[in-house]
């Protein structure tokens, strides 16, 4: 961290007020190697170049504060952690100083995003003077985004667990995105099993564009999923329990560790998959599934599913309408996806979903030449 630049720059609000709920524990604190995941995240930003560093705790803020070295950065703590990360945002930028052009939102649960990618946002800020600049690893959309001084206002309105993402319908013009090599902005910890994968995971390895079969053996129908959660994978079981050829689009995971997928596709493409007549479902939970819908619709999909709230749902939906895309085409979209059968646990959504597709399907007349498939690999 460059402590001496002159005129500002732009400042870094790590966001680490999260309750952890899931974890049991202050995931702030758990350990990748030596160090801890909020250590790590402060060590990715005093390396790069940002002016200041803002530090947001909430819950177990103090023993937070005991563990972390926090020298360097202006630190403050969020009363109203309970609410939502809205309130933990305006606490942080309330602290930016006033020379600050902008600001990187750095989530302290990203412990792997490079010095050189918070760099690049910072470079590519000030060459192109965007309200927004989000990340893209493989056409997938990640964190952390920089946000321009000019909408800071607005975000410090935010209210409740939204994140500045809860702004982007409003500045669909002032929105740049740029394609980075990081497979960090991407990776989260969220749960104990985020932690193991992630530890798992060789980050050297480069995954070809596209692992699976697409050849003649394929049936005619294909389900794409994007999404890799317990929804997810039971909607690609039951597709392909009824001859559907399923393919999973996701950054990181092998067709190995797939069984219920015929292929998968490593980047958010959707010209890369085979010809033919396509069923899409966005199980992303919010992740990918701005771009992936779009895509969807450009492709001339037979069926659009979203999982996701009505309000997520219309948000989205009006920011494709802004971009252009045609009332008619966004009529294709499914959301939420899903037959109304009261579904709970993941196994019933999947059935929902999976039984208004197969209702769209026997509307249009078409059914799956099943012939079986084998794995194979092209890239």
């Amino acid at each position: 961290m460059d402590t001496n630049k002159q005129g500002g720059g732009i400042a870094a609000v790590v966001l680490a007020a999260g309750m952890s709920r899931r974890m049991g524990t202050p995931k702030q604190l758990l350990r990748v190697g030596d160090k801890t995941l909020l250590e790590h995240a402060l060590a990715n930003v005093r390396a790069s170049e940002v002016s200041e560093v803002v530090l947001v705790l909430g819950g177990e803020a103090e023993s937070v504060r005991q563990q972390v070295g926090t020298r360097g950065v202006k630190l403050v703590v969020n009363p109203h952690y309970e609410q939502g990360m809205g309130t933990s945002l305006s606490k942080g930028l309330s602290l930016v100083g006033d020379s600050c052009h902008g600001a990187l939102i750095v989530l302290a649960d990203q412990p792997l995003i490079r010095p050189t990618t918070l760099n690049r946002l910072i470079e590519f800020h000030s060459q192109t003077g965007a309200q927004i600049t989000i990340p893209l690893y493989r056409g997938f959309r990640g964190n952390p985004v920089l946000l321009d001084r000019s909408v800071f206002s607005e975000v410090m309105t935010l209210a409740g667990d939204v994140g500045c993402r809860a702004i982007f319908g409003d500045h669909t013009e002032g929105i740049r995105k740029i394609e980075v090599s990081d497979p960090g902005i991407l990776l989260d910890i969220d749960t104990e099993e985020d932690l193991r994968r992630l530890q798992r995971v060789d980050f050297s390895a480069v995954l070809p564009t596209l692992e699976g079969s697409a050849q003649a053996a394929r049936p005619k129908t294909d389900l794409v999923i994007v999404g890799r959660d317990d929804v997810a994978r039971a909607i690609a079981k039951q597709g392909r329990l009824l001859g559907f050829a399923i393919t999973l689009v996701d950054p990181f995971i092998r067709l190995r560790e797939a069984p219920e997928a015929d292929g998968v596709l490593h980047t958010m493409d959707f010209t890369l998959l085979p010809a033919g007549e396509k069923f899409f479902v966005i199980a992303s939970r919010g992740q990918f599934d701005e771009e992936a819908v779009e895509q969807a619709i450009r492709s001339n999909a037979t069926y659009v599913g979203l999982l996701a709230n009505r309000k997520r749902a219309a948000e989205l939906l009006n920011t494709l309408r802004q971009r252009g895309i045609p009332e008619k085409q966004l009529q294709k979209v499914k959301a939420p996806a899903g037959l109304d059968i009261g579904a709970k646990n993941p196994e019933e959504i999947a059935l929902s979903i999976v039984a208004e597709i197969v209702a769209e399907r026997a509307h249009r007349g078409t059914q799956p030449e099943y012939s079986g498939t084998s794995k194979t690999q092209q890239s």
